[in-house]
């Protein structure tokens, strides 16, 4: 079956998924991620993408971002892959591709669905058995959210924006979304809209971009392709 084009809409934030090809890691030690860093922060700036949230896993990145224009965050993509991988075959004596295929991305409702996706993204160290909490991983911006602190890497949502009026009562109220667990049935919705490019939100929501023109935003209701039958395939 063909792949399905990437959904795009003007100010719509997207959750971007990078992974190294069949599952290796992408970055060796603190250098790479210093580099990685570095080219996520001059592609954004150069393509008009606004980055709000991240984590850099061992061998995947997630991103939570917005892009200006429909090719803000596929030029952006490209120009990391192009200078990062650059960087990481000449440090480490290899060739060819770093990245498992194309990147992932899905759209995200901006109201219960972003800060869901903010804190999926901030727990991934937590899931994957690294740290007992997000405030313990160096490589995400859920400190800049929940201290308070600068980084120079990211800029709030609205919808974080909203959470309290001072720096402080928002930090407050961001940490407070992590006192209980994602529960597994929105894990199951983060995790299989991104890994099929579906957009995550209501249907009102899917709806509204399927009718700004976007291409199918979620998968038919018999939960096959466009063409297929129940039985027989």
């Amino acid at each position: 079956m063909a792949r399905l084009p990437r959904l795009f809409a003007p100010g719509i934030p997207a959750h971007i998924t990078v992974r190294g090809n069949d599952r290796q890691d992408i970055f060796h030690c603190d250098a790479d991620r210093y580099e990685f860093r570095s080219s996520l922060k001059s592609a954004c700036e150069r393509y008009g993408v606004t980055l709000h949230a991240y984590v850099f896993m061992t061998n995947h990145v997630h991103l939570l971002a917005t892009g200006a224009e429909p090719g803000s965050i596929p030029k952006a993509i490209q120009n990391i892959g192009r200078r990062y991988v650059g960087y990481f075959n000449k440090r480490y004596a290899r060739t060819g591709t770093l990245w498992e295929g194309r990147y992932r991305s899905t759209l995200v409702e901006t109201d219960h669905y972003l800060l869901a996706c903010h804190r999926y993204i901030d727990t991934n160290p937590v899931r994957a058995g690294i740290v007992t909490h997000p405030l313990d991983y160096p490589w995400s911006s859920h400190r800049r959210y929940a201290t308070a602190l600068g980084d120079e890497l990211v800029t709030p949502h609205a919808t974080v924006v909203a959470l309290a009026e001072s720096a402080e009562r928002r930090a407050l109220a961001y940490r407070r979304l992590f006192a209980t667990p994602l529960d597994e049935e929105l894990l199951h919705r983060i995790r299989h809209a991104s890994n099929h490019g579906w957009a995550l939100g209501s249907d009102e929501f899917c709806r509204r971009l399927e009718r700004q023109g976007a291409r199918r935003t979620r998968p038919l209701p018999c939960g096959f392709p466009s063409g297929c039958k129940r039985k027989g395939i």
